[in-house]
């Protein structure tokens, strides 16, 4: 830590607000993975709406997507409350997230309405209302982390903390389906909506946890939301950013792995491993990301810390190609490969977990030093922005395999063996390659990276001569 650091952090870190501030990161996960794991086999599968209207519901989810990430976190720089500028926007978001995680598995269907026009429009309905209130929450809670967490070490630390809590969401959006719900494709009536009102609990409980104890952020950026640019210049200051940009494909790329992998796996575990149980499908991804939590902090902290985010990202994403591949050749009787496998999966996902909010607090801090202005809620909002189209490629991707494989329609008669296997293995490698090749080019690296964080400490230190 150089000289300047020393001078402005009076406190050291504190794994107490730590703590605090990575609870809220359970309520984040668990709902949006809950809604990426079984909302398209759901539909697909349950409800029964053919892969071409689903693909149409998630582009123009997508279309949606381009206005309220961006506006919303245009909204968020701009805001100022007692309360800072981003808690107001979490405490309106929490219970209505909760309320829609049960609706999102209560389509007409559910009571007997099998119009198909009314369940594909409801379809439409709840993904785009989920995302509003999801993206109100997202951007806000994580556009506090590099406010609350402003050195290099702070950062590594706060997020190691966090990105455990991570692992517990996930476990309650992955482990749980297989404890309320018999069959992912064939379940009993009740089951789903069960689990949605399980997760509903989670986020609330976990929520309000966060909005009780967590820290509000640091007073010297309270001000900051006069000079925050208005909604065009928060677009035209990401798009001009190079670093931003060279960093936006690879996390495409990683998210369109992030979200293909759990979207495929109740398909992939019940028709190429021949699991009967869905809990064992669960326990797959369950396996995946505790081998994260591991990892993260075994590995990928002290490797950051010693060679950089953009060196450790390179690398980790070579090692889930790596142990991406196996996957492909896996099938039935093979169930302890698969857990082994999984488990090895866990290395190179955990990278990617770990290292992703470090790089983008990086480039808010080159932005800051560029313009004076600290834009978390703007870069955050673009950011998601980018996420959600990571989930429309999915989407694209899904809907031309399926319809080759005459899988239009749900059929539990036809097994699709090959689409399934590239679906979650060969399309996830070449998105990873991808984004190596963008990550061999980001620039915020080794000196360059060091004189940003002393220049932004300078215009921290004269932020707090000020107050």
């Amino acid at each position: 830590m150089n000289e300047t650091e020393n001078r402005i952090e009076k406190t050291k870190f504190s794994y107490k607000r730590a703590v605090s501030y990575s609870i809220g990161q359970i309520a984040d996960i668990a709902s949006y993975q809950a809604f990426t794991f079984l909302t398209f086999t759901f539909y697909f599968a349950v409800v029964k709406i053919p892969i071409g209207l689903i693909v149409v519901g998630f582009i123009i989810w997508s279309i949606w997507n381009s206005f309220n990430d961006t506006f919303i976190g245009y909204l968020s720089d701009r805001t100022h409350t007692r309360w800072g500028r981003r808690f107001p926007w979490i405490m309106v978001s929490l219970i209505p997230i909760a309320i829609i995680m049960f609706l999102l598995f209560t389509p007409p269907v559910s009571i007997g309405i099998t119009d198909p026009t009314m369940n594909f429009t409801y379809f439409i309905i709840i993904i785009i209302v989920f995302e509003l209130f999801f993206t109100m929450y997202d951007i806000n809670y994580t556009s506090l982390y590099p406010e609350i967490f402003i050195t290099e070490e702070e950062r590594a630390k706060g997020n190691n903390v966090r990105q455990l809590f991570a692992i517990v969401g996930l476990l309650a959006a992955f482990l749980l389906p297989g404890m309320f719900i018999s069959s992912y494709t064939e379940p009993k009536p009740g089951e789903y909506p069960t689990y949605g009102i399980v997760v509903a609990i989670i986020v609330i409980i976990a929520g309000l946890l966060f909005l009780i104890l967590s820290p509000k952020g640091r007073t010297e950026f309270r001000k900051d939301y006069k000079g925050a640019p208005n909604f065009f210049n928060t677009l035209k200051y990401s798009f001009k950013n190079k670093s931003f940009m060279r960093y936006i494909p690879a996390e495409i790329a990683n998210w369109f792995c992030f979200g293909m992998i759990p979207v495929m796996a109740p398909l992939y575990g019940e028709f190429i491993l021949g699991f009967e149980d869905p809990f064992m499908i669960s326990l797959l991804l369950g396996v995946s990301f505790l081998s994260a939590g591991l990892f993260m902090t075994v590995l990928w902290k002290p490797v950051v810390q010693k060679i950089g985010p953009r060196k450790s990202w390179l690398i980790s994403m070579t090692i889930w190609i790596i142990t991406l591949i196996p996957l492909f050749f896996l099938g039935p009787g093979m169930e302890v490969v698969a857990f082994i496998i999984f488990f090895l999966v866990g290395i190179g996902l955990a990278g990617s977990l770990y290292i992703i909010d470090i790089i983008i607090a990086d480039i808010v801090d080159e932005d800051e030093v560029k313009t004076g202005t600290r834009r978390e809620g703007g870069y955050y909002g673009v950011n998601i922005f980018f996420q959600r189209f990571a989930t429309v490629f999915v989407f694209l991707i899904i809907g031309p395999v399926f319809l080759i494989a005459n899988w239009s329609e749900f059929d539990p008669s036809i097994i699709p063996d090959f689409e399934l296997r590239s679906l979650m293995v060969i399309y996830p490698v070449i998105a990873l390659v991808i984004a190596i090749i963008a990550i061999y080019f980001y620039p915020l690296d080794g000196k360059y990276l060091k004189q940003i964080k002393e220049q932004r400490d300078e215009i921290h230190q004269e932020k707090k001569s000020k107050i």
